[in-house]
């Protein structure tokens, strides 16, 4: 009798690229996985649903009851918190499914929740600007009064250098009701001006090693190239990549963007930690192909679970 054949442990691997749309990272990335051979399917978290009668108890588009052989997570969909929770839900299932996830749902749910973030760096002996995160704007000026310098009030769940204002006392907070979710995440400022210039460096990790690097100047304190820095190229930094792969370990990631500056002593500090970065500016400033580094990592992944799978004892016909 026939040995049962072991779904998707021969062939192209089979990629699921989790992405809220098809933007160009979503486009660069179906690229560069077909460039490797592998077969990818594109779909958001939403698209993807429990069904406890199935084989895996999921159910993925064009996958029907198999699983995929890894997960390329991009971006998630907004939702309400119902929505995001399944959704979360749906990445711890198939990583408990055995199912290489990229980054996983601890990774995405420790970086979402900035007071996480710091916490987990913090646990960690990583240097980081001292942060606060409170439900009460009483509470937050006792902070602030403490405090022997400005803090940044930024918005617990936010990217992309949206929402922050920074912060002096107490006149400079927003009532609760201004403040998203009533929670006031508040981090020491710890940016230098140069010459009317600010400036802060990315850099991005892969697979537990610095792939890209770049430094981010601006005519403000808000160094985000989405906000109109430049993302400049930039020599290695030897201590700034430790410092990021550390940090992208800390949050148990394998993709993160670790944004990074040295203060006005020249110590280097780890300012905010993102699972899902983009890497526009990144990939002009260094000429790198992220696309390609981030599909040969993911790939890397689904052949090891292969290699697992046909390890495995197969099932005795009875």
């Amino acid at each position: 009798m026939a040995e049962p054949a072991i779904p998707g442990a021969s062939g192209a691997p089979r990629i699921l690229l989790v992405s809220a749309d098809r933007d160009r990272h979503a486009r660069d990335l179906i690229a560069a996985f077909g460039a490797l051979g592998a077969t990818v399917v594109l779909a958001g978290l939403s698209d993807i649903g429990f069904d406890t009668g199935s084989a895996s108890g999921l159910r993925i588009p064009q996958f029907g009851d198999n699983l995929p052989d890894a997960v390329c997570l991009r971006t998630m969909d907004a939702g309400s918190f119902e929505q995001v929770t399944r959704r979360l839900g749906v990445l711890h299932a198939l990583a408990r499914s055995g199912v290489p996830v990229s980054n996983g749902p601890r990774a995405v749910e420790n970086c979402v929740d900035k007071s996480m973030t710091s916490f987990l760096l913090h646990r960690a002996g990583l240097p980081s600007p001292r942060s606060y995160a409170v439900e009460s704007r009483a509470e937050a000026a006792r902070i602030l009064a403490a405090e022997p310098g400005p803090m940044v009030l930024k918005p617990l769940f936010g990217a992309q250098g949206k929402g922050l204002k920074l912060v002096r006392g107490a006149d400079d907070l927003p009532p609760a009701v201004e403040i998203a979710g009533g929670v006031y995440y508040l981090q020491r400022y710890a940016g230098v001006e140069t010459g009317g210039r600010w400036s802060d460096v990315r850099v991005l990790v892969s697979a537990g090693r610095a792939v890209a690097s770049m430094r981010r100047e601006a005519a403000n304190w808000i160094t985000n190239v989405k906000q109109g820095a430049n993302a400049v190229a930039m020599p290695a930094d030897r201590e700034m990549e430790e410092l990021a792969i550390a940090a992208t370990a800390a949050v148990e990631g394998d993709f993160c963007g670790v944004d990074l500056l040295r203060d006005e002593s020249g110590r280097a500090a780890i300012i905010e930690v993102n699972s899902m970065p983009a890497w526009t500016g990144l990939q002009r400033a260094t000429g790198s192909d992220i696309a390609a580094i981030r599909a040969r990592d993911v790939v890397a992944l689904a052949e090891a679970r292969r290699r697992q799978l046909l390890s495995q004892p197969l099932p005795q016909a009875v």
